[in-house]
């Protein structure tokens, strides 16, 4: 098959953590989920494990006792971090740390979170090698569900913040205790779809080939 690259590196680079642009009146179907999950399953895993699993959220209840969880975690990182990047004066983290208050804020309107999770919950130290296998055997999918989500129209962000409540959202949503949360994308239509490339240092800056 051949690719269109044009299209493909558009997806690529303009797959961006969208905030302030997701539509929080606008519903998104079961079904529309369920098309970007089944793409986001063909995505590799360590020892083709594939022990990945997803938690839907779209009831309102479980969506703002959520919600309710990552601004406990979120609202002292987030102002203090704000305040630096205003100190720095860096205008692409300012807008960051201000659509990261805004998600925060309006976490609870959108219309559905998706919690990717692993099975298989570390104990005790864990070596890198082993952290590294059972995350790098979740973060392709959730990946690729973002770019599956773009192309549909939808917009996603990575987030870890309610995290730091875990075992809360374990209880609330009936998670068995031998999976592991990964992270937390709020998932709705976008407002617009012009999404544009980041700022980023060059390549060659920050490339090594054979020697550091």
């Amino acid at each position: 098959m051949q690719f269109d690259l044009s299209q493909t590196d558009e997806l690529l680079s303009t797959t961006r953590a969208v905030r302030k642009r997701l539509d929080l009146t606008k519903p998104v179907s079961r079904e529309l989920i369920d098309e970007c999950l089944e793409l986001a399953i063909q995505a590799p895993t360590g020892g083709n494990s594939q022990g990945w699993c997803w938690l839907v959220v779209d009831d309102a209840d479980k969506r703002k006792a959520l919600a309710d969880m990552y601004r406990k975690s979120a609202e002292g990182y987030l102002t203090e971090a704000g305040k630096q990047a205003d100190e720095a004066g860096h205008a692409q983290t300012q807008r960051v740390f201000s659509s990261a208050t805004y998600l925060m804020e309006h976490l609870h309107e959108v219309p559905v979170h998706l919690i990717p999770c692993i099975q298989g919950r570390p104990k005790g130290p864990v070596p890198a090698a082993a952290l590294s296998g059972l995350f790098g055997s979740i973060y392709p999918a959730i990946w690729s569900f973002q770019l599956a989500a773009r192309s549909r129209g939808l917009g996603t962000a990575l987030t870890t913040l309610h995290l730091a409540c875990e075992q809360e959202a374990q209880d609330l949503l009936g998670i068995p205790q031998d999976i592991q949360q990964v992270a937390l994308l709020p998932v709705a239509h976008t407002i617009g779809t012009d999404f544009k490339r980041a700022t980023r240092d060059p390549v060659a800056g920050i490339t090594h080939w054979n020697q550091w």
